[in-house]
Formats: structure tokens, C-alpha cells, sequence
């Protein structure tokens, strides 16, 4: 059972499944282990992530395809969501022609950036990408009737799904059992179900051959696979479960604008994930979203007690650790992530437990 639903793809690493088995029971039960808005904040962000960097990486750790027009999908999803609400009412036929039409327009979008693009190599694809997303964000921004510009569009979800929706008079566990709840619980199982298909997509035989043109594009072809047609099938799949990720983003905050779904600080956010959990490893954007982000959304808190703690006897200290310096502490450990961890931390766990049981 374990083996069909991880496509035999287990993680060669008894440390590495101890960490991921952690993750999954903490994402599963946050809402009771984790009380409070911010922790369950935090943790819905995290699965969106970890479909959104797993559906990046199917482009870059697994077909060696730089684009930087990912964000560009995963804002179509949350718009999807935005606007069909907002013309149609809070109602599920209005979620699901939402979520159709975004994947619509993100499969044509994709295919064309595929067919018009993957021919050209590297770095001149990859700009091709950032002019596309570039221009779709102004154009988001623009098209204010529709899109509602740059202050966006604040919607209502069905009333199942908002906080004042209540299950039950008394918590449970201390926690309201209310929509809200309910919402992180769909997050949650669309997020594993999106990130077992995406494990089911890179162990298939189109999978394997994805990698085979990303070690060597040339020997590929020469062996008569169809190179460009592989491609831009990546391209869009991926493509669809950034979508996919949107449309959750935008069901969660019940609001999108172009700077919550369309910003390049995402797109900078996914490559610092991909990059610390591990490049082609589907576990590595589950281990590199919760590391990321908790850190991101944890770290000024815990830079703000040493600095107290450190005000009264080593006023230099207390300076180095301040709150607002933040960014530069997340910067120094992104830095140490990756010169202890080259590979990843997915690469690095496997490659010692492969040392382990060879020695």
C-alpha cells in the first residue's frame, strides 16, 4: 500500500523519514498542536508551498528547465478564485468554474510559452519567462475592473468555509471546530493528494525521461525521444499544479492582489526552497517550505528575545540581533544551509545513508 502511494519512491534515509513522517503528523494535527492564528497560518502557507516549490522543481530539479513565469500560474489560480467569486457569489459552482478556468487559461498560457520558447536555450528562456510574467503582472495590475488593481479583491467563500461557521458549540481540544478549520483540512488533503501525483508523475517512465534530458538533452533526442514535446509537457504540468496551489493560496486568505500571488519574491522564495531542500527530491519542498517559512515567520520573534536578553550586559549583541536585521540573519542561514548542504537536505540525508550502508 505504502509502496503503491509513494510510487516506490521511499525515502533511502531512516533519518529523512523520521523527518518527513514528523512533518506530515505536525501539518495534520497543527490546528491542535500548534493553537493560535499565526501557527495555523504558518501551516496552511506551508502546504500551499510545498505544492508550489514541488510543482517548480518538477521544471527545474527534474527536467532542467529554468523558468521564472512560475508565480505567473500560481496568481492565475488565486485570480481564478478571486474573481470568479466576486461576480458569482460565494458559492461552490462559483469555486469550480473559478478553478476550471484558471486551469484553462494556465494550459493555454503554458503551452504557449512552451511551444514558442523551449526551443531557446538557458538563460535566454529563462528571460523570455520573466518578460511574460513581468508583463502579466502589469497587466493584473491594470485591468482594475476585473482584477481590482492594485488593491486587489476580497471575496467570501461558501459559508462552510468561513470562521464564523460553527460545527460545535464547545471546543474540541481546545480548539473551535469552525470553517476555518474545515479549510485548513481541505488544504491539507489536496496537498498531499497533489504532492502523491506529482511523486506518481517524476517515477513514471515519462518522469524518467524527463531526467534523461536533464543530464543530456542531445543523447536524449539522438535515442528518439521527442525533446521538445517532453518538455513542454513538463511546462504545463507543472504549469497546472502551480494553478492548483493558487487557487488554495486564494481560498485561504480570502483575498488576492498582484503583490500576494504574482510578486518575483515568491518566485526568489521558491528557488531558496528548492534549493535547501534538495533539487529533483519531491520530499525536499516539503522539508525546504517548513524550514523556510518557519524561519521567515518565526525568526524576528526569536532574534527579539536574545536581543532582550542581551540588552543589559552586551549592548553590541543586543544591536547584531535585532528584530530588524531579520532579513540579514535569514540570509546568513540560507548561506550555511547551502555551503553544509550542497545538495540539499534530502540529497545530503541520502547520499550519508547510502555512505552508511555501503560502508
Amino acid at each position: 500500500m505504502i509502496h503503491r502511494l509513494l510510487s516506490g519512491d521511499f525515502p533511502r534515509s531512516k533519518v529523512l523519514a523520521v523527518i518527513l513522517i514528523a512533518i506530515f503528523l505536525g501539518l495534520a494535527f497543527a490546528p491542535f498542536l500548534f493553537p493560535g492564528v499565526k501557527a495555523l497560518s504558518v501551516a496552511a502557507k506551508v502546504l500551499i508551498f510545498v505544492v508550489l516549490v514541488a510543482s517548480f522543481d518538477l521544471l527545474l530539479g527534474y527536467t532542467g528547465i529554468v523558468s521564472f513565469a512560475h508565480t505567473m500560474f500560481f496568481g492565475i489560480g488565486a485570480y481564478g478564485i478571486a474573481v470568479a467569486t466576486t461576480r458569482l457569489g460565494p458559492t461552490w459552482t462559483a469555486l469550480g468554474v473559478g478553478l476550471g478556468g484558471a486551469l484553462l487559461l494556465s494550459l493555454l498560457l503554458s503551452l504557449a510559452v512552451g511551444l514558442f520558447s523551449l526551443r531557446v536555450r538557458a538563460i535566454f528562456f529563462a528571460m523570455i519567462t520573466l518578460a511574460v510574467a513581468a508583463a502579466f503582472q502589469t497587466l493584473a495590475s491594470q485591468l482594475s475592473d476585473i482584477t481590482g488593481g492594485e488593491d486587489g479583491l476580497t471575496f467570501k467563500v461558501p459559508s462552510v468555509l468561513s470562521p464564523s461557521f460553527e460545527f460545535a458549540e464547545e471546543p474540541f481540544l481546545g480548539v473551535m471546530l469552525d470553517g476555518r478549520l474545515l479549510t485548513y483540512y481541505l488544504l491539507f488533503a489536496v496537498a498531499v493528494v497533489l504532492v502523491l501525483a506529482m511523486l506518481r508523475i517524476v517515477n513514471s517512465p515519462f518522469g524518467r525521461v524527463l531526467q534523461a534530458i536533464r543530464e543530456n538533452e542531445f543523447r536524449a533526442e539522438a535515442i528518439g525521444y521527442r525533446v521538445v514535446v517532453y518538455r513542454t509537457t513538463s511546462s504545463v504540468l507543472s504549469a497546472l499544479f502551480a494553478t492548483l496551489a493558487g487557487a488554495m493560496l486564494a481560498l485561504w486568505l480570502r483575498y488576492n492582489g498582484p503583490d500576494t500571488s504574482l510578486s518575483f519574491e515568491i518566485m526568489m522564495d521558491c528557488l531558496l526552497i528548492v534549493v535547501i531542500g534538495g533539487m529533483g527530491t519531491i520530499y525536499g519542498s516539503a522539508i525546504g517550505a517548513v524550514l523556510f517559512l518557519v524561519a521567515q515567520s518565526y525568526l524576528q520573534d526569536l532574534l527579539r528575545v536574545g536581543s532582550d536578553a542581551a540588552a543589559s550586559s552586551l549592548p553590541w549583541l543586543s544591536a547584531l540581533l535585532s528584530p530588524d536585521r531579520w532579513l540579514l540573519w535569514l540570509g546568513v542561514l540560507f548561506v550555511l544551509s547551502v555551503y553544509y548542504f550542497p545538495t540539499g537536505v534530502v540529497g545530503r540525508l541520502r547520499a550519508a545513508a547510502a555512505r552508511k550502508s555501503g560502508g
